[in-house]
């Protein structure tokens, strides 16, 4: 009993320190209903996932009603130089890009710069003359036909444009997507190629949100990364959130892994031919960002809060609103199976529709979403409670690493 009360000392003083936090109220579990004991319950279980082998490493955080009650480092950060893994490792945060891409947006519609039904072709005239695959399933660049509507941008941010995903197999023989070509030349690419369906017919999960970010450039007359920089990141004070680690950053960014086939023991992956120490060709609203826990906990407290953290105001309540609902048209739905049968998608979020759907716990109105090498967060207002986790794995999976933890967050909360 008196080693366990040591261990949780020694945890409770690594989340309490400053950097942990960067300006969020930190304050011990029980003061907001959660306990202490279930939250170490929640570490156990992640330490356990890194002994198995199914991650290297995790940082997690949890915030409720606005406090910090949970932040843990466990694990190494690079299996071969054998350091831990530091509170503010930087993570691939692959499709999580996707929600700040959309809120860029969003200041944007704002502010009166594009209505959210607009054609994409009003700003990105390559669009105009688009087709559509007869067979989606088997594309073929010989069989097209004329499109029957425009995709807009609301399209775009919904993944209901018709537009495919960096991994179709057309896009890849064709080199649609590369980090090592410039945002433009992507884009045209993608209107280079036919669609697989006719817009707002699908849910289709791909590269929208990329041609969104050369939307911004074109809207605000600014490169995309240097708008995030001004407009939301550091109004936010998010300041390890950038498209490549350079400088001591590289030094925190966390090694990524794959299981080997035959032994199951973790190895080095490049999941890029163009390495995220680099400065990219490509600066990629869909999947290009890294990031740290501490910064996507005060991204997602900024939303929890309805659009203002720390007396900062990004966003008005009512296109938070907005955001948050389903905007997916009744003939898309649904959006896929599994948990996807139960959720929608808003303005740049998985919005959770029918909780029961999920096989791990889900407040009501919780919206959410990850990425591919093993990030995660949840925005949960029923409960107040934001949840960050990241760890550099692929397949992302992990052994359900995210799963269990939230399971276990969850079954940490004793009231309201």
């Amino acid at each position: 009993m008196q080693l366990r009360k040591m261990a949780w000392l020694v945890s409770t003083l690594v989340w309490w320190t400053p950097a942990a936090a960067q300006d969020l109220d930190r304050a011990a579990p029980e003061s907001v209903g959660m306990s202490s004991t279930g939250l170490q319950a929640a570490t156990a279980a992640l330490q356990e996932h890194i002994d198995a082998g199914d991650v290297a490493g995790v940082v997690a955080a949890v915030a409720r009603h606005g406090k910090l009650v949970y932040f843990e480092a466990l694990g190494r950060r690079d299996l071969q130089v054998g350091d831990p893994m530091p509170e503010d490792a930087i993570f691939r945060l692959y499709s999580m890009t996707r929600s700040i891409t959309s809120t860029a947006v969003m200041l944007l519609w704002e502010e009166g710069t594009f209505q959210l039904d607009d054609p994409i072709s009003d700003y990105l005239p390559q669009f105009a003359e688009q087709r559509v695959f007869l067979d989606a399933s088997s594309p073929n660049l010989e069989q097209i036909r004329p499109r029957q509507s425009d995709i807009t941008v609301r399209h775009l941010l919904t993944h209901t444009s018709g537009i495919g995903s960096r991994s179709s197999p057309i896009y890849r023989a064709h080199d649609v997507r590369l980090r090592s070509i410039d945002l433009e030349a992507m884009v045209n690419n993608v209107a280079a190629m036919p669609l697989f369906e006719d817009p707002g017919t699908r849910f289709r999960y791909g590269v929208s949100t990329t041609i969104l970010g050369r939307l911004v450039e074109v809207w605000s007359g600014q490169p995309f990364d240097e708008f995030l920089q001004q407009r939301i990141f550091e109004p936010l004070g998010m300041t390890d959130t950038v498209f490549w680690a350079d400088g001591e950053r590289a030094n925190r960014l966390a090694a990524v892994y794959r299981p080997d086939r035959e032994t199951g023991e973790l190895r080095p992956y490049a999941i890029e031919q163009v390495p995220f120490t680099e400065r990219p060709s490509l600066i990629e609203g869909g999947v290009g960002l890294l990031s740290s826990v501490t910064d996507y906990l005060r991204f997602s407290q900024m939303f929890l809060n309805h659009g203002s953290l720390a007396g900062t105001r990004l966003l008005s309540e009512n296109t938070v609103a907005l955001m948050l609902e389903n905007h997916v048209p009744a003939r898309a739905m649904p959006i896929g199976g599994g948990y996807m049968a139960g959720s929608g998608w808003g303005l740049g979020f998985n919005v959770i529709l029918e909780a029961g759907a999920y096989s791990w716990p889900v407040g009501a109105g919780e919206y959410w979403w990850d990425g591919s090498s093993g990030t995660r967060f949840s925005i949960d207002p029923e409960h107040g409670i934001v949840t960050v986790i990241m760890a550099a794995v692929s397949p992302s999976r992990g052994g359900g690493f995210r799963e269990e933890w939230k399971t276990l967050v969850y079954g940490a909360i004793e009231a309201k």
